[in-house]
């Protein structure tokens, strides 16, 4: 039940968190999202880790809303890991000569 509640607290919130952070994602979307972060966990019977993982998730939602986190974290918990810009860099074998290592490509 205490779940249950939770999202559907993070659900009536969602349409304000997407304005405040400028995410541009469908709002079914998003949560779609949130929808599989909690069946991630579904089969978690264990009391205290089910009233943790609640705990977690309204502490989560209240920092969302107080706007500590970055909208990178919230993107990161939307859409999943996303590759940074600074991974399509140029790959360097461990024997790559000094000039290859300065090289401007």
């Amino acid at each position: 039940r205490e779940p249950a509640m939770l999202y559907k607290r993070i659900v009536k919130e969602m349409p304000r968190i997407l304005m405040i952070y400028d995410i541009d994602m469908p709002l079914e979307e998003a949560k779609a999202a949130v929808r599989n972060h909690f069946y991630k966990h579904k089969d978690i019977k264990d009391y205290r880790v089910q009233e943790m993982l609640v705990e977690q998730g309204y502490f989560s939602l209240e920092t969302t809303m107080l706007q500590h986190k970055q909208k990178a974290h919230l993107m990161h918990f939307l859409e999943g890991y996303t590759v940074p810009m600074e991974a399509d860099r140029k790959r360097l074998s461990p024997d790559a000569s000094i000039d290859e290592q300065f090289a401007r490509n």
